[in-house]
């Protein structure tokens, strides 16, 4: 069909703005009302941790208390294995919730996971039983030797994100410790296949200075796990979310900056 002249490029542009518009009001109405007058308190620009983890509390419009989330986009490619970043951290306020943490370990360590708070405390044997379906547990220690028997597991708890690697401190012959870190608040992070990095940071109804902590915690763990074959901008941008929030874009400067101070 022949456009008529003198209109065409503005009517693209103008079918254009009209698809988006009709998008965004399509998405405002799957959101529900809450949401998008949540979204609309969110202004289009970076915010400091500072400025955002309060906006996100005054947000909040669910009864349950919802996780807060910092999203990190990074400057590598996952594709290849020297630009994998991949750490833990201790957040210093927790996460509100204690971990039940399952230990495989050979017998001379078991007194030492159970004296520590394990919840789940055995041999080579539970094996069988998480083979079989039994999964009530949020985190799995193991000691080496116990590897050869737990490695079976690979592909039930690997796409949980729940086998021990020794890179995240759940392979160890010091099971005490990694008990008492996962039930502090340990969190294990992992860049995904488009470059980012999700990862809790607390509850809503946590203190803000808590949050505001516990964020930083993160964010400088994760600079910090910079692979050497990264290069340019590291961290390309980050966003704060609730479960059921909006995302609040954050400034990523002053991360820089602190991370270098």
């Amino acid at each position: 069909m022949r456009r008529q002249a003198g209109t065409g490029h503005g009517n693209d542009q103008w079918e254009g703005r009209t698809a988006r518009l009709d998008h965004g009001e399509a998405e405002m109405a799957r959101r529900g009302r809450k949401y998008t007058a949540a979204a609309a308190r969110v202004e289009e620009r970076g915010y400091t941790l500072d400025e955002a983890i309060p906006l996100l509390k005054q947000l909040a419009f669910v009864k349950f208390d919802e996780t807060v989330e910092l999203a990190l986009r990074l400057g590598v490619d996952p594709k290849h294995a020297d630009q994998m970043v991949r750490g833990t951290v201790v957040l210093p306020h927790g996460l509100g919730k204690s971990k039940r943490v399952l230990v495989i370990a050979s017998a001379e360590r078991q007194k030492d996971a159970t004296d520590a708070g394990a919840d789940v405390v055995a041999g080579e044997e539970i094996v069988e039983k998480i083979t079989g379906g039994w999964m009530d547990f949020d985190a799995v220690v193991a000691t080496p030797d116990m590897m050869r028997a737990v490695g079976r597991l690979g592909k039930v708890l690997g796409p949980r994100g729940l086998m021990p690697n020794p890179k995240t401190g759940t392979v160890t012959t010091d099971v005490a410790k990694a008990v008492r870190e996962i039930k502090a608040g340990k969190v294990e992070f992992r860049v995904d296949k488009t470059g980012i990095v999700h990862a809790p940071v607390g509850k809503t109804s946590f203190p803000a200075e808590s949050l505001v902590e516990n964020a930083r915690a993160l964010v400088e763990s994760v600079v910090k796990a910079r692979p050497s074959a990264a290069k340019g901008k590291y961290l390309k941008s980050a966003t704060l979310s609730s479960t059921m929030g909006p995302g609040i874009a954050l400034e990523t400067g002053h991360m820089d900056e602190r991370v270098k101070h």
